[in-house]
């Protein structure tokens, strides 16, 4: 396979991997999420000076289309961001844009839309990442009013408890689902989440509790959670905890437990990162993302570094596969501006203007500038041929045939 897939051992190693194969091979937006690694073999590849080098920032690192969506802050407030940090390393921003790009420009082409709307799209990218970069602190958060954006944002607003079971529990609170989606776990397995209830953070960062914000708390039921794309095949976790005499919120927590993994993008000369894998991942998250890394910590199970936090109904992924040719636009400008935000927070005034003169560098005037272009277009016919030779191989692999 030409995806890259770490050998793994031990649970139902064969089903996951065939998972990840088949799930790659669905759409090529998929491929987009699950070839990371080849991304930036791509990158790696490109002539010399094809990017700008930006200043040296944390970067989500894997910044596509379903790695954005509504997030709860630790006020319940909701805000737009990058709710995704697997991947976060301090590294050059043009990375997040040029994949970004190469995510939407895919679904707008997947929707489908012509070529001139997925060209629009483009110009509207370069705009709306500006606009974020010049107003990283900006509250209202209207970006070209995208109706996408926008009913996620009331959805994520409307959603309590009940929507959250429904969606992932089959509206259950005492016991995960056993099945396609949950797998038991060992005894020890078990004992090592328990003990992630008593790590420092857990009450105030991951649960939100203050000094008179609940009593004891208690694993009512942890299983493995078979969930997501890139990530599926390392560990993951889910748990349910009850918070005896919880106040101000649900008396029940979905606990999301992830393995934190190595990152794929270059890191910039001299960076300073954490030694600890989930470390680096926390850090990352406050810097992009404070709604979320505000309620992240990082713990272990076992000799495994992982990430910890709370599911909340709030938190949402923006689903934009099928859109318009005015709404991909709209999307596109949207995205942009969280992402531009999101590295904006992190700039000097002297390093802004300098980047910000470097995006709208060679041929801007309202169109995206000219790097991002080729860089783009290139990236897509590596892609496409990338795609089908994928699933080329998951078409003759028979091994795989009870997934398809």
């Amino acid at each position: 396979m030409n995806v890259h897939v770490r050998p793994e051992i031990g649970r139902e190693a064969e089903l996951l991997r065939s998972r990840r194969l088949c799930k790659i091979a669905a759409s090529p937006l998929s491929y987009v999420r699950g070839s990371t690694a080849r991304f930036y073999e791509w990158l790696a590849d490109f002539p010399p000076g094809t990017l700008p080098e930006g200043p040296p920032i944390w970067i989500c690192g894997d910044c596509h289309l379903g790695n954005i969506g509504a997030l709860a802050d630790s006020e319940g407030r909701v805000r737009m961001q990058i709710r995704d940090l697997d991947q976060t390393v301090i590294a050059n921003p043009a990375y997040d844009l040029v994949r970004l790009t190469l995510s939407l420009v895919t679904a707008g082409l997947t929707a489908p839309l012509s070529g001139i709307a997925v060209a629009r799209m483009i110009e509207a990218i370069a705009l709306g990442y500006v606009a974020g970069l010049a107003t990283p602190d900006r509250e209202s958060e209207d970006d070209g009013e995208s109706a996408i954006v926008e009913t996620t944002r009331r959805q994520a607003l409307g959603r309590r408890w009940r929507h959250l079971s429904e969606e992932r529990l089959r509206g259950k609170s005492a016991r995960l689902p056993r099945g396609k989606r949950f797998l038991d776990l060992s005894a020890d397995e078990r004992a090592a989440f328990e003990a992630l209830l008593g790590t420092p953070g857990f009450r105030d960062r991951v649960l939100g509790l203050g000094p008179d914000g609940g009593g004891e708390l208690s694993l009512i039921d942890a299983a493995y959670w078979i969930k997501g794309c890139s990530s599926l095949g390392k560990m993951r976790l889910a748990g349910l905890v009850r918070v005896a005499g919880a106040k101000d919120r649900s008396k029940v927590a979905l606990i999301d437990v992830k393995e934190a993994v190595p990152y794929l993008a270059p890191a910039a000369e001299g960076a300073l990162l954490p030694d600890d894998l989930a470390q680096r991942v926390v850090e990352g998250a406050r810097a992009l993302s404070p709604a979320l890394g505000e309620r992240m910590i990082a713990g272990r199970i076992g000799e495994t570094p992982v990430i910890v936090r709370e599911l909340l109904p709030q938190d949402l992924k923006i689903v934009a596969e099928q859109f318009s040719k005015d709404e991909g636009v709209r999307v596109a400008r949207s995205l942009a501006a969280v992402v531009g935000r999101a590295h904006g927070r992190q700039l000097s005034p002297e390093d802004l203007r300098r980047w910000r003169a470097c995006v709208e560098a060679d041929g801007w005037h309202e169109r995206a500038p000219h790097w991002l272009w080729s860089s783009v277009t290139d990236l897509m016919g590596l892609h496409q041929s990338g795609y089908l030779a994928h699933c080329r191989d998951v078409a003759r692999d028979k091994s795989l045939a009870a997934y398809l």
